[in-house]
């Protein structure tokens, strides 16, 4: 829930400025609450500008495989990359991802080559958490991706779609969703 993935941001869900308010109601429901914050570096390999000729949207093959070109956002320090100002911030955790300049990271759980953890397992493991729900944007990237990877790490997963937006790219949507129903996330 960070500026630039709200209308405005460079990278802007439609409405998800919308859900800060019945996130932030729900956070109450929860004795832990983590936020996640994409926090790129200026330049980072992600990002269009990175790759001259290419456009946002486009996407390139990286060593950890196929990349979406994204506008430049969420750059460490900018008003892009801080959580929106309706949001509350008083969780248990932060966890910074995507701040490697090779690599993207989606998930909560690993950058994208699936491999690189970031340490959010841990942590849950640490504190004995082993049910995790899932809210926010984008619904069919970083959410989908962290939902993913929780269930296969084997936490019991659950996505509050009322609480979540999508960038719905070519149908990116409805296809995070089926992959999300078949690795056994439960929506709510």
């Amino acid at each position: 829930m960070q500026n630039d993935f709200c209308p405005g941001g460079a990278l802007a869900v439609p409405g998800g400025d919308a859900l800060v308010p019945r996130i932030n109601a729900a956070m109450d429901e929860f004795a832990t609450v983590i936020l996640t914050q994409d926090w790129h570096p200026a330049g980072h390999s992600s990002f269009a500008s990175s790759h001259p000729g290419r456009d946002p949207m486009e996407t390139v093959e990286m060593p950890y495989g196929l990349q979406i070109l994204w506008p430049d956002h969420c750059i460490q320090g900018s008003h892009g990359a801080a959580f929106h100002p309706d949001l509350r911030t008083d969780g248990d955790l932060i966890v910074r991802k995507g701040f490697n300049p090779a690599i993207d990271s989606y998930s909560a759980f690993f950058e994208n080559d699936h491999e690189t953890p970031t340490g959010l397992e841990g942590y849950l493991r640490t504190r004995g958490i082993s049910k995790v729900t899932m809210v926010g944007l984008a619904l069919d990237f970083c959410v989908n991706s962290s939902a993913l990877d929780g269930a296969r790490l084997g936490f019991e997963v659950t996505l509050r779609e009322e609480l979540s937006a999508a960038i719905d790219l070519d149908g990116s949507r409805e296809a995070s969703m089926d992959a999300m129903r078949r690795a056994g996330v439960a929506i709510a």
